[in-house]
């Protein structure tokens, strides 16, 4: 039992760092208007594991205190991440959960470069859906890859949407 604990928070941990680093290292294209953050393909694991989602919300909480507004970014940014991806974990279609981040990052990123950058709200909300609509189509396309790979179910220890609905 305790082992199993204190592997569900080391791979939380792995987790955020692949987002941070992932971020990181993309970091021109991670923090544009347009947003093509590489990271975001993460959120796929919380539709295998609904655990994987503190992970994810700390690597974005992290990383997005490296942007231009900082702590807002990271309260802005995690509380978006925290909704798609909890979005995601109860999802049992593959398209639905992944247009959530879409929607998610859209509305409220928008609504945070509006209210702290006074960037124009419909503006960001369709520039930030875009970067991260294309990213979720990358998502996707691996998704259906590794649909077939039963070794990937068996690493990211999967216990949910196994044999899920495109």
């Amino acid at each position: 039992m305790m082992n199993e604990k204190i592997r569900i928070i080391a791979m939380n941990g792995i987790i955020a760092a692949l987002y941070v680093a992932l971020t990181l290292a993309s970091y021109p294209i991670s923090f544009l208007a347009i947003q093509f953050r590489i990271s975001e393909i993460l959120v796929l694991l919380c539709f295998f594991r609904k655990d994987y989602v503190f992970g994810l919300t700390l690597g974005c909480v992290i990383v997005n205190l490296f942007s231009s507004i900082g702590p807002i970014d990271a309260l802005f940014g995690g509380v978006a991440t925290l909704i798609a991806c909890l979005g995601i974990c109860f999802s049992k279609h593959l398209f639905i959960a992944l247009l959530l981040p879409v929607i998610s990052n859209a509305f409220i990123v928008a609504w945070e470069l509006n209210m702290f950058l006074q960037e124009p709200f419909w503006i960001s909300a369709m520039q930030v859906a875009i970067g991260e609509l294309v990213v979720m189509i990358a998502t996707y396309i691996i998704a259906l890859i590794l649909k077939r790979n039963k070794k990937f179910y068996e690493i990211i220890k999967a216990n949910q949407n196994i044999n899920f609905v495109c």
